[in-house]
């Protein structure tokens, strides 16, 4: 029986996860990220000792080196957490489990995880875009079953959104551009406005609108550009509420210039995540690990 691994390296876990060529998980185990030396030790310790997979997909936190003729290909490399700076993620686990692996970023993997989930499910999705906001924005974009991005995944985060009229004062958070998407509407920009975590502002707080217009222009910008049939938004900042603000933003802002989705209807255009980002990122490495299983063979 094909057995595919799964590593995802998130920002505080690590998680291990074997399932078979249909995408049922076998197994999983979640640890805490802690240095490189200890994370090492236990990924390669559960596949020693687990059944052996003949393919494992492996995702991460960023900022990767995604390019395949890099001399640094594989590598975790201008990383803010410490002691994970400039560290060979790809190289070291293909030393110790040498079977073929591949190697993408945390939101490339798990939105790839909904491609597969819209296949095995039967509502195929072939184009879509994933989000995830939280401590940051990022994006990974499927288009007819691949990945989009040679050099790393999209960085819709980084997008300049027009300025909210009721909100033209804020800075942004972002150490690079200050007010870009992440900048505006991440856990940090949260954090600035209100000296408090996103967790502790009411629903009813208007400023959950104004964070719901930025994000409809970055749904509105990925629409003209990559013309998917669905957008997907997750992240920890984001639930029911919050989602149907964005549709209304968007509505408003997009004023119906084009039909989105295959059926023209907003409600199955942006959406929420099918499964949990965990499940959806063990779904898409593994399967990532197939292809190159076959690859291979």
């Amino acid at each position: 029986m094909l057995l595919l691994g799964s590593i995802e390296l998130s920002d505080n876990d690590v998680t291990c996860a074997i399932s078979d060529r249909q995408m049922n998980i076998q197994d999983k185990v979640t640890f805490p990220l802690t240095k490189p030396s200890e994370t090492f030790g236990k990924i390669i310790n559960y596949f020693k000792k687990a059944p052996t997979v003949q393919a494992i997909g492996i995702s991460s936190f960023g900022p990767l080196e995604l390019r395949a003729y890099s001399a640094r290909y594989g590598y975790i490399t201008d990383s803010s957490r410490k002691n994970w700076n400039n560290i060979n993620l790809l190289g070291t686990l293909k030393h110790y489990l040498t079977v073929p692996m591949t190697f993408t970023t945390d939101v490339n993997s798990t939105a790839f995880g909904e491609y597969i989930f819209s296949i095995l499910n039967s509502n195929p999705v072939m184009s879509l875009v994933y989000m995830t906001i939280g401590k940051g924005v990022g994006a990974g974009i499927v288009n007819d079953g691949e990945l989009i991005g040679y050099k790393g995944s999209p960085e819709i985060g980084h997008i300049y959104p027009k300025r909210h009229p009721k909100d033209q004062d804020f800075k942004g958070t972002c150490p690079y551009q200050g007010d870009c998407l992440e900048g505006l509407v991440s856990e940090e920009a949260f954090k600035s406005r209100f000296n408090k975590s996103y967790k502790e502002i009411s629903m009813f707080n208007p400023i959950w609108d104004i964070v719901a217009y930025y994000i409809a222009q970055s749904v509105i910008q990925s629409t003209l550009l990559i013309r998917p049939q669905k957008i997907i938004i997750g992240g920890d900042i984001i639930n029911k509420i919050e989602i149907k603000k964005i549709k209304t933003q968007f509505a408003k802002l997009f004023n119906n210039y084009l039909n989105v989705g295959d059926s023209n209807q907003l409600n199955d255009y942006i959406v929420l995540p099918s499964n949990s980002s965990t499940k959806l990122s063990i779904i898409g490495n593994a399967a990532l690990a197939k292809k190159a299983y076959y690859a291979n063979n």
